[in-house]
């Protein structure tokens, strides 16, 4: 038997079918290829059954394989290609929240106090430099130990290490929360436990993750690094760009009455969504 995508009706409407059409295709080549054995098809089907029942509410799996082996870095890279000047995208990753409640400039996402103090400001601008007034700004971190607050329910204050804000007049925003620790990423599920076998590197280098929306502009979903973690270049959703990467600069122990404490200023560059196209989507054999 031969596949082809081209037996199939085409929907103008839809691209999922197209896009099915195609990889049923590959995964033929991929069989003819490898030539599985009954019992060796069996482990990839419980793999994947595995995979959807590993998935709630609190946890997406789904989204975990696709971040590890790459597809998602690679769909973001295809559809938001924008000018070199312009903050990139990254993946969003399976610990996103959007129901963050709103915060005043200033507060401290750090429901717990417990880590090394970050105070961070920046600004959000277009493309020629001018301010981007009231753009909402969605922030998320792992803590430092390096676990997010929706995996260790019972362990960190709801919202903890959130934050949504919005920008003031002159674009500009400012928080407290701690600073991230890198960490490895779950491997207590399917997906995990079968990469961790395979040899597969399953560290993130430490970060901050931002979601940037504004009226009449395309959303920003990036990651800022710190440029003193040893794993920055083996990130395991392949994230990394010299772009994202930043300094934290430790404050003077007058300013921070002793403590360890660290600043970090940002600048976001949003793009305008009216631009022409880069390409477009090519999903017929």
């Amino acid at each position: 038997m031969t596949f082809s995508a081209q037996r199939l009706p085409q929907s103008k409407d839809d691209s999922l079918p197209q896009i099915l059409a195609v990889a049923v295709a590959h995964l033929h080549g991929v069989i003819r290829e490898l030539r599985p054995t009954q019992a060796d098809w069996r482990k990839v089907i419980e793999f994947l059954t595995d995979v959807g029942h590993a998935s709630d509410e609190r946890r997406q799996e789904w989204v975990l394989l696709s971040d590890l082996l790459g597809a998602s870095a690679l769909v973001e890279e295809i559809n938001s290609r924008r000018p070199k000047t312009a903050t990139p995208n990254t993946v969003r990753g399976p610990f996103f929240r959007a129901d963050v409640p709103q915060l005043a400039l200033g507060s401290n996402i750090s429901l717990d106090g417990i880590g090394e103090r970050l105070e961070i400001s920046g600004r959000v601008q277009d493309l020629d430099g001018d301010p981007v007034a009231n753009a909402e700004i969605i922030t998320w971190q792992a803590n430092a130990q390096g676990f997010y607050e929706n995996q260790q329910p019972d362990l960190q204050p709801e919202f903890n290490l959130r934050g949504f804000f919005r920008t003031d007049a002159d674009g500009r925003f400012h928080y407290q929360t701690i600073r991230p620790c890198g960490y490895g990423v779950p491997d207590d599920g399917p997906v995990g436990k079968l990469l961790r076998q395979a040899g597969y590197p399953l560290r993130r280098p430490a970060h901050l993750h931002f979601m940037i929306k504004a009226p009449g502009f395309e959303t920003i979903t990036t990651h800022i690094y710190d440029g003193s973690d040893p794993h920055l270049a083996e990130d395991a959703i392949f994230g990394v760009k010299p772009e994202l990467v930043r300094t934290f600069e430790r404050q003077d122990e007058r300013q921070s009455k002793g403590a360890p404490a660290w600043r970090l200023e940002l600048t976001f560059v949003m793009v305008r969504a009216n631009r022409e196209p880069r390409h477009e989507p090519r999903f017929h054999l």
